[in-house]
């Protein structure tokens, strides 16, 4: 059993993942209270699933981009659980669990989500062997930074402002918008992802692993 967290921004989500059901899965947006709505949260999965920690046999958690303090909340709460109860940890960018929920399709793709100051984290994704993968890092941009880059039919999925929807809207014949449902970043996905790099036996050390971070502000990879 799989337990993922993902606290990249004010959307926080948790998931239970077995393999075959998603037993568990709850999203929504705080305001600025990860630490204080963190913990409630996980109790009352475990108060509704009945899962008990032990029965617990791996650990998932979004690295990043995104926001500093809510990142290092979250992967400082799932290094503590890894460490408490002595099971395997995996960190997964958290560009690839939007990615991750959109359907396959041979235009490339952007996901992004808020990384403070009116910027996105932005990353390009392209469909290789039956999948979304990235190319190359992830970079920082602003809504109107993100449009200029955008010449040919490009989806774009993930956390997006009404402003920002707004300018990145006015290239419509190449800027393909995802609607919001499927811009929801959920624990799902993430405990998906986890879950195969489990069961390939790719773990992360749990005393070094670290949030992702970015800071400056270049060309987004084609």
């Amino acid at each position: 059993m799989l337990f993922a967290l993902d606290t990249s921004t004010s959307w926080i989500s948790l998931a239970l993942f077995d393999g075959t059901f998603l037993r568990y899965e709850v999203t929504w947006e705080t305001q600025h209270h990860h630490t204080v709505e963190l913990a409630p949260a996980l109790e009352r999965m475990i108060k509704s699933t009945g899962i008990k920690p032990s029965e617990l046999t791996g650990l998932a958690v979004a690295t990043g981009p995104g926001s500093f303090t809510s990142l290092r909340i979250g992967v400082s709460f799932i290094k503590g659980m890894a460490l408490a109860v002595n099971i395997p940890l995996v960190g997964i960018p958290s560009l690839d669990v939007i990615a991750k929920a959109q359907p396959l399709d041979e235009r490339p793709m952007v996901a992004v989500l808020h990384a403070g100051r009116q910027r996105l984290a932005c990353g390009t994704y392209h469909v290789v062997g039956g999948e979304w993968v990235a190319q190359g890092e992830p970079v920082v941009l602003d809504a109107r930074d993100l449009v200029k880059t955008i010449e040919s039919p490009t989806l774009i999925c993930g956390e997006l402002s009404a402003e920002a929807r707004a300018i990145i809207g006015r290239r419509w014949k190449n800027a393909c918008l995802l609607p919001p449902e499927r811009c929801l970043r959920r624990a799902g996905f993430l405990a998906a992802l986890g879950w195969a790099r489990l069961q390939a036996g790719d773990t992360d050390d749990p005393a070094s692993l670290a949030p992702t971070y970015l800071s400056t502000t270049s060309a987004i990879p084609g």
